[in-house]
């Protein structure tokens, strides 16, 4: 699980505890868990830093922030866009057309490409470059076999953890992450859960050496699980209805209870009370609440789906001044109105989940972000998938395109869209000069399944795009090479093995044989 600093000590009962467990039960247990977390590493070594300039010409470059620019360049330098443009013509611009005025390129002097002696050309003819896609909500890194528990460090113990932070428990070896990379995925948004307030949001690279290169944000807004409001019908649903309304009642009573007490504090350590007793909880919630007309310094992410629970947390979102973003949202269309009045952004994490009800339309999730566009509302896309398919990530943008949503802001939903919401905008998220160079070299649109990922950079560093899936690939291609161009080898037939010699019986030494002559 994930650590916290209330957490870290123990107790003097703890101490004195027996011990219970022997040494050889502890090596035993450890020899049985080896083997599955040495197959469950990446043994790659990390990206080193940018050294050199890089420029990559001739490609189609998509900066999301605007319209796409055929035949161009884009050149960065220790991981920061330095140029982005149209490559200069050649005199009399492009074959067939009309020569510019005076016969000069169709670039101006300003924007055209300066490389340096030692710049690191890349010609990209016929591929395109997109920003990196960013994972809004996921567990990359903090999650790798789900049948060992020890791998599953995105469940918080307890109820109420807002001093828990999952980038400290980012595993940088995970195999999950070379595999979403190899998609184009090179930043996520890593949430914890397990309970109400589960923790705070981080923001991560898909690559590093250790947690602290691999974050980007530590803390990006506080998780909220939002309580149920109604009551469950399903077959397998054991508890009466009465006693869920009433779970219901006490868990929303709890939150509030707890948004109270955390208020409180913030206000007093805003008055620097001496009397104030330090609390890691509440000092993790403190930047989540507004004060005297200030806007929140930091969201609260609030996960829920039903029209009556979102509308029951904008509620107390408001009492509190707190500034919500929804995540999840299967009936942000269904409230869209009043999130549009509040400006609460969705991460919109079901795109390409059924109907959750029989009179529901079967596109209902399909066409959700096509709905929220129109209603003028933020959002961002995310896979909807389990951890280990983060990788699909471009395909459930792909499938709102499918139903009413553009391309271009499909792209947008996976890129800059998630980078707005996860506080990250000003360096990630499009092309433009002066940020971040995360960005992917591709042969297509993201969106299409046949596109490849040709080249990732990450800040500039460029990044292996191999793992345990390409691995694998590449291996039993190679079995099958082998098995085409060796001609079969015959069968040697298994000599049958010679009848046994005949056994004495050691009892009976003086028995005859049965060939011996009688006397």
């Amino acid at each position: 699980m994930m650590h916290s600093p209330s957490q870290t000590t123990c107790t003097a009962s703890n101490a004195r505890a027996p011990r219970t467990v022997t040494m050889a039960r502890l090596l035993t247990l450890a020899a049985a868990l080896m083997p599955s977390f040495a197959s469950a590493q990446d043994l790659r070594p990390k990206a080193p830093p940018q050294d050199a300039p890089i420029a990559i010409m001739n490609a189609t470059i998509h900066p999301v922030t605007g319209p796409a620019i055929e035949s161009g360049f884009i050149l960065f330098d220790r991981g920061i866009i330095k140029q982005i443009g149209p490559m200069p013509q050649p005199e009399g611009g492009k074959p067939g057309a009309a020569k510019p005025e005076g016969g000069k390129p169709e670039v101006a002097a300003a924007d055209r490409p300066v490389f340096s002696a030692d710049t690191r050309l890349i010609d990209a003819k016929g591929l395109h470059v997109y920003p990196g896609l960013i994972a809004s909500y996921s567990q990359l890194g903090i999650t790798e076999l789900a049948s060992v528990r020890a791998s599953r460090d995105f469940n918080e113990v307890g109820g109420f953890s807002p001093e828990a932070i999952p980038l400290i428990a980012v595993n940088p070896d995970s195999t999950l992450l070379p595999v979403a990379r190899s998609n184009g995925v090179l930043l996520a948004g890593v949430f914890p859960s397990g309970g109400t307030i589960p923790g705070r949001v981080s923001v991560i690279r898909l690559d590093g050496w250790t947690w602290e290169q691999m974050g980007v944000v530590r803390d990006a807004g506080v998780v909220i699980q939002w309580p149920m409001t109604r009551v469950v019908r399903a077959w397998w649903m054991e508890t009466p209805e009465e006693q869920q309304r009433e779970n219901n009642r006490k868990n929303l009573s709890r939150l509030r209870d707890t948004l109270t007490e955390a208020r409180d504090y913030a206000r007093r350590a805003d008055l620097k009370d001496p009397t104030l007793k330090p609390d890691v909880r509440w000092e993790a919630m403190r930047a989540v609440f507004g004060a005297e007309g200030k806007p929140a310094q930091r969201p609260v992410f609030i996960q829920a789906t039903d029209a009556d629970q979102i509308m029951q947390a904008l509620d107390v979102c408001r009492e509190f001044a707190m500034r919500p973003i929804l995540v999840g949202g299967h009936d942000a269309g269904a409230v869209a109105d009043e999130l549009k009045r509040q400006s609460v952004p969705v991460v919109i994490t079901g795109v390409l989940d059924l109907p959750r009800r029989d009179d529901a339309p079967y596109d209902e999730h399909f066409t959700l972000p096509a709905r929220l566009q129109a209603a003028g509302l933020s959002y961002a896309i995310t896979s909807g998938e389990e951890t280990p398919h983060e990788r699909n990530l471009p395909y459930a943008a792909a499938m709102a395109a499918a139903h009413g949503l553009s391309p271009e802001l499909a792209i947008r939903a996976i890129t800059l869209g998630p980078a707005e919401l996860l506080g990250i905008a000003d360096r990630y998220g499009s092309l433009e000069v002066g940020k971040s160079a995360t960005l992917i070299v591709t042969t297509g649109n993201p969106l299409e399944v046949r596109t490849r990922v040709r080249q990732a950079f990450i800040d500039g560093r460029t990044i292996d795009l191999r793992n345990k899936q390409t691995d694998l690939a590449e291996k039993y291609r190679e079995k099958y090479r082998q098995m085409r161009d060796q001609p079969p080898q015959p069968v040697v037939p298994q000599a049958e093995p010679a009848p046994a010699a005949p056994k004495l019986d050691a009892a009976k030494p003086d028995a005859p044989t049965p060939d011996a002559p009688k006397p």
